[in-house]
């Protein structure tokens, strides 16, 4: 017989929920958990659904989890061994678009909540899931906007994000933190000419070469126990206007930082204005500032989870802060202690997307252990 949690994430991945819509995974969650005495309250910003299903109002705990409806398009759907809405199940693996990220982890989520509900409807606390559908895309009308919102309405003290954490084994990676995300455009401006007479242009391009050198190389910070030191790069550089003959008047250069709790965009622009200025560089910077890094400290969040991993795994989870952005990040802020658990992320944004089916009874099983382990005493 096939396990629930397969099935309600067949159901998921068979909506085409490309961000930023939602294609009624929602509305389907909603539906579900309202008869079993869920609340919910929904919000669309622009053309972005957005969802916090709850229950519990007592005194005591609160967890939410975090997920996001939205999956990246499949590509090539010719190069797919199965339609990746097919939520084909062969030799004990589903596959599918958004299986990994995040259909599987949400499918995981509704069950343990539904399974502690159905054992503890009395609970104290509070048990929740917050949904977007803008993780994928560019992440402005989604948790950035949904959660101040709910924050005013609800406390929280615990959050996990059901992002693909996991390496090789389900449970072998939990993440405490991520590093923050800072884009800096930078326009370094010379003066165009003829490439013939060089002594009547200034060429942006020679004048940048040394600076770029040197941030290259500069130590920004030297991270700490769980990040790594912020790093810089350069993802993008475009001068000129295409023909061969002309000199640059300005070159643009898309840079980016992953930046550490230890830095800050203060101190990066700080940094970086004082490498350019030593360089007498006639130059501006736009600055995009895509999440700050959050790192959660909460030691004993931490033991139950490990202790819940450990419980229907075996593993003893490493914990670390790899990886790129999360919705974690707007969650954090608001003080409450976030980390991230989820299946296996090798195949995720890939051709035949999959998970093991094995997998995600193991994630449903974890999630309800902590729900036990955070709300009762």
């Amino acid at each position: 017989m096939e396990p629930e949690v397969i099935g309600l994430a067949k159901q998921l991945i068979q909506k085409p929920s490309y961000t930023p819509d939602d294609a009624g995974c929602q509305p389907l969650l909603m539906n579900r958990l309202g008869p079993q005495g869920f609340q919910g309250e929904h919000h669309r910003f622009g053309e972005v659904d957005n969802v916090l299903i709850w229950h519990g109002d007592s005194p005591g705990p609160a967890l939410m989890f975090l997920g996001h409806t939205d999956v990246v398009p499949p590509g090539d759907v010719a190069a797919w061994t199965h339609d990746p809405l097919s939520a084909h199940v062969e030799a004990g693996v589903l596959y599918g678009r958004g299986v990994a990220d995040m259909k599987g982890s949400i499918a995981a989520m509704v069950l343990a909540m539904e399974k502690f509900v159905a054992q503890n409807p009395n609970h104290p606390g509070k048990v929740a899931m917050m949904l977007t559908s803008d993780e994928e895309g560019v992440a402005l009308d989604g948790v950035r906007k949904f959660m101040p919102l709910m924050v005013a309405k609800h406390h929280f003290d615990y959050c996990l994000v059901g992002e693909p954490s996991s390496s090789s084994q389900l449970g072998d990676t939990v993440r405490v933190g991520r590093r923050g995300s800072l884009h800096a455009i930078i326009t370094v401006r010379g003066k165009q000419g003829h490439v013939a007479y060089p002594q009547n242009a200034d060429n942006p391009v020679f004048k940048a070469a040394a600076a770029i050198d040197e941030l290259s190389r500069f130590e920004w910070d030297a991270g700490n126990a769980d990040f790594p030191p912020t790093s810089f790069q350069i993802s993008n550089i475009h001068a000129g206007t295409g023909v061969p003959n002309i000199i640059p008047g300005e070159m643009v250069i898309t840079a980016n930082f992953r930046y550490a709790p230890c830095s800050s965009q203060e101190t990066l622009s700080k940094q970086l204005h004082a490498i350019l200025d030593q360089y007498q560089l006639d130059y501006s910077i736009d600055w995009q500032l895509s999440g700050e890094p959050f790192h959660c400290q909460d030691e004993q969040y931490k033991e139950k989870l490990a202790a819940s991993i450990k419980q229907i795994t075996g593993l003893d989870a490493t914990f670390n802060t790899a990886g790129g952005t999360s919705d974690g990040r707007f969650v954090a802020p608001h003080g409450v202690a976030t980390m991230e658990l989820g299946p296996i992320n090798k195949t995720i944004h890939q051709v035949n997307e999959c998970e093991k089916v094995s997998h995600l009874v193991q994630l449903e099983n974890i999630y309800l252990d902590l729900i036990h382990r955070l709300l009762l005493p």
